[in-house]
């Protein structure tokens, strides 16, 4: 049974109590107690903010482009100025009378719209042009670009272009003018009113004013202007008009008369005459009794082709219903007594007359049924022959009156015809009267445009904020993306998610150049989370510490070494003899760790290149107590072949025999196989990972490498973590390497228990660690590039 290793005794039995177990990822059974179940992933803020923590020099760098984006932008812009007027479409609808006040119609919004499209037209806009002279106006016809860098440099040095308007002809400064004009105008319909908005936009504030102005007048002028031309005109023609269509219709009138009364027509008021409603009715129930006797026809035919007793009429009666049902019953009954009396048996025969009976009477009823459609039949046909008799006299007489009543039928349309132009032209006559004498306009200006006190557009605040957002966006992308391509652990939550292995340990960073000196310093953050690691080593397994632990890595330079290094340290503090073998044949580093040479080790015992005498070389001594270290010796050509050998098993199960822990400082896993084969020979196995180093997919790789050779990898521990990091600081607080800081505490004097001081917790970064926090973001994020290709 193997040993286990407890503080205060070598090879002193040390087994833990089964309830302090580990029970899979997440979760440790303590005394009874068992963590919850980890819920499911939802959004949490707390991430975001450290997401933007974390970034945070990347969006202030960021909105800082964005801030001077939109400003510059902005200066870029030429100022534009926007005077608005009001007009008030009064709609021409103004119909009869009442109490000497006008009744007017419903508001039409056609009306509205046509106002709108109107004060658009160019014709509006020419006459625009006009009123204001603006072909002459240089400044008005080129103005300066909307956008243009030149805009910066006018407004620095104040630079100024001009065009000579001489250059163009009078047609093409009108043409000019009026785009102008119609491409800065905008109508607008207030809503639920009647009032029309006309404005104008222009980079001098006089000229948006004095545009929309005159937009306003010059519709109203138009208006009246078309009015007074032609409202005499068509009075002098409507008027005419009327005197000559009342003289037709006179004439019209006393034509129809006559001939009515010449052709014996009695005018009724009716369009349609008596014959004609005869002809319809008769040929209404033409088709009714047509339909009748082909429906009866049909049925003759069926009674004709033998299956008289399926017609509808024959099933639906009742009596031949109960008769077909005895008939039924009594031929049951008959066939049940066949089995008992022969057919001449009295009661059998008497059955069979029954039966006999009853199909007579079944047959007289569908003969009573069948006649009855026959005469139906007949009756019909007659029916169908009368009909058509009748209609070919109305039709004789109604081709008669037609003759006659084709000429009455044009007289009486030349009558309304008449009449209803007589009543247009009266109505139009009135209308033209109505508007000549209220001297009404189509619109009236409500508010005059003033002058604008600034410029609308552009606007800095707006430009800035949306610069600021689209370069927001940007950077929350370009975040995305390096989250994408970071495919390193950053945090043990991730180191467990995808190994599927608890973090035994987490090792902060600590630069290359004091790394020695932290492992040497007992109080140092780095020296603590050891400590942590052994002590959460010591639990790893049902019966403790491992007799035999391999620590490997993924790749190399995660710490592999250094962990070995240092935990054979910690377990030797506890005194326990601890032996610590360099079985990195490739790369051995742990010689130079503890200050030794490398001329016997591993090698030279797996390939038996040693002399007898020089056994007791091998393992050697160290300057820390109870540690004793095997190198890795001569480098071999073959390292793989030496690790699987029989000669290494042997060896690792003596030194276990003769030292209360075996600690094996393997290669690295990923393209070599001298980690796998050395798992299989250890009873645990501990995987080191580097923090923002290694790739996932890398250390899932590796860690199944060693489940395929049958290791028991008792768990991972995140080296290189850097708690110093602000986002991580914050996570993962209770690992700062400042709280281990705890022998540097001032003493403080006897008695003065109440009495509280404030102490620094921590020290700013300095510029030194800025740039190399920069430095090493750099080159992750060149070598995930690199990984992505």
């Amino acid at each position: 049974m193997n040993r286990q290793i407890q503080p205060g005794g070598q090879g002193a039995a040390f087994s833990p109590p089964s309830e302090f177990l580990y029970d899979g990822p997440h979760r440790y059974a303590a005394y009874g107690y068992r963590e919850p179940e980890p819920e499911p992933e939802t959004f949490n803020p707390l991430t975001l903010l450290l997401y933007v923590i974390r970034y945070r020099w990347l969006i202030a760098f960021l909105l800082a482009v964005g801030l001077v984006s939109g400003a510059v932008f902005t200066m870029m812009q030429t100022p534009r100025y926007r005077a608005t007027a009001q007009l008030e479409v009064l709609v021409p609808s103004a119909k009869v009378f009442q109490d000497i006040e006008v009744v007017s119609e419903a508001t039409d919004v056609r009306s509205f719209l046509t106002a709108r499209e109107k004060l658009k037209s160019r014709a509006l806009a020419q006459r625009t042009v006009y009123e204001l002279g603006l072909t002459e106006r240089e400044d008005f016809l080129f103005p300066k670009p909307d956008f243009s860098p030149f805009n910066l440099f006018s407004r620095a040095f104040g630079i100024d272009r001009t065009t000579d308007i001489d250059r163009y002809t009078p047609e093409e400064r009108e043409a000019i003018a009026i785009g102008r004009v119609m491409q800065n105008l905008s109508v607008d319909l207030v809503t639920n009113t009647s009032l029309l908005k006309v404005s104008f936009s222009d980079q001098q504030p006089a000229y948006a004013q004095s545009v929309a102005n005159q937009i306003a007048q010059s519709f109203i002028d138009q208006r009246v202007d078309q009015t007074s031309e032609t409202s005499g005109l068509a009075r002098q023609f409507i008027q005419e008009q009327v005197v000559q269509v009342k003289e037709r219709l006179q004439q019209s009138e006393k034509a129809l008369v006559d001939y009515a009364k010449e052709a014996g027509i009695t005018v009724t008021g009716d369009e349609n005459s008596l014959i004609a409603a005869n002809m319809t009715a008769i040929n209404t129930s033409l088709a009714k009794a047509i339909e009748e006797n082909l429906e009866y026809g049909r049925l003759v035919q069926q009674i004709e082709a033998g299956r008289g007793d399926g017609l509808e009429q024959v099933l639906a009666s009742e009596g031949l219903a109960r008769i077909r049902s005895r008939i039924a019953e009594l031929s049951a009954e008959y066939q049940q007594k066949l089995s008992l009396f022969k057919p001449g048996f009295p009661e059998m025969k008497q059955l069979e007359s029954q039966i006999q009976e009853l199909r007579k009477q079944a047959e007289n009823g569908i003969a009573v049924i069948t006649d009855s459609i026959r005469l139906k039949h007949e009756e019909t046909q007659t029916k169908v022959a009368d009909l058509r008799s009748k209609l070919s006299e109305l039709e004789a007489q109604q081709a008669d009156y037609q003759d006659k009543n084709i000429q009455y039928t044009i007289l009486k349309r030349d009558v309304e015809s008449y009449r209803s132009q007589y009543e247009s032209l009266i109505d139009k006559l009135n209308d033209i009267g109505v508007g000549a004498d209220l001297k009404t306009q189509n619109a009236a200006v409500v508010d005059l445009a003033v002058l604008p006190g600034g410029p609308y557009s552009p606007r800095m605040t707006v430009n800035v904020a949306l610069a600021l957002a689209l370069f927001a966006v940007f950077g929350a992308v370009l975040i995305y993306i390096l989250e994408l391509l970071n495919n390193t652990f950053s945090n043990p939550e991730q180191v467990e998610k995808e190994l599927e292995l608890p973090v035994l340990g987490i090792l902060p960073s600590v630069d290359e150049k004091e790394i020695a000196a932290a492992l040497n310093d007992q109080r140092s953050g780095l020296s603590e989370a050891y400590r942590s690691l052994r002590t959460a080593l010591q639990f790893s397994g049902t019966e403790g510490m491992p007799r035999t632990l391999l620590v490997t890595s993924s790749e190399p330079s995660e710490g592999k070494s250094t962990t070995a290094f240092k935990l054979a340290q910690d377990f030797a503090s506890l005194n326990t003899s601890v032996l610590l073998v360099d079985a990195d044949m490739r790369k051995p580093n742990l010689h130079r760790l503890f200050g030794l040479d490398n001329t016997l080790g591993l090698s030279n015992l797996l390939t038996n290149t040693i002399r007898r005498e020089d056994y007791p070389k091998l393992l050697r001594p160290t300057r820390y107590p109870n540690v004793t270290i095997l190198t890795s010796g001569t480098i071999p050509p073959n390292p793989a072949d030496l690790l699987s050998s029989s000669r290494m098993a042997a060896a690792l199960s003596g030194f276990a025999k003769r030292y209360d822990l075996v600690i094996i400082d393997a290669p690295p896993i990923v393209g070599l196989s001298d980690a796998p084969i050395l798992s299989r020979l250890a009873d645990g196995s501990l995987l080191v990972v580097s923090a923002n180093q290694v790739p996932r997919k890398s250390a899932i790789n590796a860690l199944k490498r060693l489940r395929a050779a049958g290791a028991n990898v008792v768990g991972t521990t995140l080296s290189k973590f850097a708690v110093s990091r602000l986002d991580y600081n914050y996570a993962y607080r209770y690992i700062n390497s400042d709280y281990y800081s705890y022998g540097a505490e001032t003493p403080r004097l006897a008695g003065t228990a109440g009495r509280v001081e404030e102490e620094d917790v921590g020290q700013d970064p300095t510029f030194g660690d800025m740039a190399r926090g920069v430095r090493g973001r750099l080159d992750a994020f060149l070598a995930r590039i690199k990984q992505a290709r």
